[in-house]
């Protein structure tokens, strides 16, 4: 099966094309323009836990470097910075989707500049930002986003998220851009 490459604003059924899938491993990657600006870029993905209403529930929604397990133990980030051998993705996201709590509506993958603001750093120096997603068990490649855009002053992205829909999971390639970094994130999901 090839990789069905995804333009913003794209959605895609996930289950319903692929019977049998329960676990899928969610890659992102980037790379950065090191000259620029000097200091050391530090990118980091999160995933929220958003409910109906477009919010998380509680901190424990919100999977990231300094918690990296979130929904039960069904969706586990495995660590800042993991390469993985030879296919790029900068860190990844393991999300086990029948475990899922019922009540979460979307799982929401981000990207952010560690001290952006005031590292001066910004998406603007990022290019070849992209999320995947690939089916755990076959290690296939179902999806691939890449966020061709050109983002100048952003701090932070919304990259893409998965969510159900008549019992069915799908994949949204949003790729969106926000000033405030985290910080914005984290506030626009319901969280202090």
């Amino acid at each position: 099966m090839s990789t069905i490459n995804l333009t913003k604003g794209q959605k895609i059924d996930l289950t319903k094309t692929n019977p049998g899938l329960t676990k899928v491993l969610v890659g992102l990657g980037w790379d950065t323009n090191k000259y620029s600006g000097g200091g050391d870029f530090d990118l980091d993905a999160s995933v929220f836990l958003v409910a109906e209403n477009g919010k998380s529930r509680s901190p424990e929604d919100f999977i990231f470097y300094n918690n990296l397990s979130g929904g039960n133990g069904s969706v586990v980030h495995a660590g800042d910075n993991l390469t993985g051998e030879g296919d790029g993705d900068d860190e990844q996201v393991l999300v086990d989707l029948p475990n899922v709590p019922a009540d979460v509506h979307k799982v929401v993958f981000t990207v952010t500049i560690h001290e952006g603001e005031s590292r001066g750093q910004n998406f603007g120096q990022v290019s070849n930002a992209f999320i995947r997603v690939l089916n755990e068990s076959t290690n296939e490649e179902i999806l691939r986003y890449d966020l061709g855009e050109d983002f100048s002053i952003e701090t932070a992205l919304v990259v893409g998220e998965l969510y159900r829909h008549a019992g069915q999971w799908k994949f949204n390639a949003i790729g969106s851009g926000y000033q405030g970094g985290l910080a914005a994130l984290v506030s626009d999901f319901g969280l202090s």
